[in-house]
């Protein structure tokens, strides 16, 4: 599948669209490949693209006066990342969106999302569908750290995650989790010799 049908199929799973309009959605994109370790967004800069993975992994974290980092996101595969609160502001990041393995992303930048979005009401609703989403994901994020326990979120990750888990570092795995290294690690012995 080449990368143009993979975005055109990702969009037709949420609005319908011609086979016209759909490449001209596809042809608002631009192929990027990032190494790993390479970062694409860094705070204090504005962001200009959404990014769309067609392979590899991504981690999004913010680092606090102290040097500790916490993790925000991950992204693999068929997923999106950026710094949203810099991208949809057009204002400085405060988060770090660093490549976890060496990477191709599909990138949108800020002006032409807005001209799609005039120019066509599918696409408008393309956009918010994926902001409705990425809300509903953070409440639920949000909810979960703080009703349910360490080992409950960790549970509930490998749950729903599993592909991540194999492929992110355990230390940002931890820390997306609001937990240290040392903590998870006692987690999932423990998991491990019950499954003995």
């Amino acid at each position: 599948m080449t990368n143009n049908n993979l975005i055109e199929a990702y969009i037709r799973k949420y609005v319908v669209l011609t086979d016209e309009e759909a490449a001209t959605f596809s042809a608002s994109f631009k192929e990027v490949k990032i190494k790993k370790r390479q970062f694409i967004a860094q705070p204090n800069f504005v962001v200009k693209n959404r990014n769309y993975v067609m392979k590899g992994a991504f981690r999004a974290y913010v680092v606090d006066d102290n040097g500790q980092d916490s993790t925000i996101a991950f992204a693999i595969e068929d997923w999106w990342i950026t710094d949203y609160n810099s991208y949809i502001l057009q204002k400085p990041a405060t988060m770090f969106v660093m490549a976890l393995e060496d990477s191709i992303i599909l990138e949108i930048s800020y002006e032409k999302e807005q001209q799609l979005k005039q120019q066509n009401h599918q696409f408008e609703t393309f956009f918010r569908i994926r902001a409705e989403r990425t809300a509903a994901f953070m409440q639920q994020r949000i909810i979960s750290n703080l009703t349910q326990s360490a080992e409950e979120r960790y549970e509930n990750f490998i749950a729903h995650y599993p592909q991540i888990v194999q492929r992110v570092p355990q230390y940002a795995l931890a820390s997306y989790l609001g937990m240290t290294t040392e903590f998870l690690s006692r987690i999932r012995n423990k998991k491990a010799s019950k499954n003995h």
